[in-house]
């Protein structure tokens, strides 16, 4: 795997390598890909079983390491969309943890840019999170991997 090659995928399908490759010697190589193409990203990771606090770790991450504009309504907002989207997938639908007894151990990462490679150019960028990592019950051993991803417009 080339930098080059990387640059060729969707937002979503890299940042989804970011979050899964986050240990891993390719993830330098999909980061290069990355800057190559000027996109702008970000990886983080979050544990809790407080479903808000994820929420918040992420968000705060995307502000931070200026993925968004934390004064514009409609980047945070946009934001916010991709995070409920990708934590349906982690919790299968059910976006609720410590209340219904799983903790999650999370990667996440978020990826902002033109959406490309279709037949169609979209304007604007777009903005995608990924997540991955294990949910479970609050007890070493009992968990086991998750992912999911969100994907919207800015």
């Amino acid at each position: 795997m080339d930098s080059e090659s990387v640059s060729k995928f969707p937002v979503g399908k890299l940042a989804i390598l970011l979050a899964v490759l986050q240990d891993h010697e390719w993830r330098r190589t999909v980061e290069r890909g990355l800057i190559a193409e000027g996109y702008r990203f970000t990886i983080g990771r979050v544990g809790a079983m407080d479903m808000m606090k994820v929420i918040a770790a992420i968000e705060t991450a995307a502000k931070n390491n200026r993925i968004i504009d934390s004064e514009s309504y409609r980047e945070v907002h946009a934001v916010y969309h991709a995070i409920i989207e990708a934590l349906q997938g982690v919790g299968r639908g059910e976006v609720q943890f410590g209340n219904i007894l799983r903790t999650v151990g999370l990667t996440f990462s978020i990826v902002r840019g033109k959406f490309s490679g279709g037949p169609v150019e979209h304007e604007g960028d777009w903005i995608a999170v990924a997540i991955y990592g294990t949910i479970g019950a609050p007890k070493k051993g009992f968990e086991h991997e998750t992912i999911g991803f969100g994907f919207n417009h800015i």
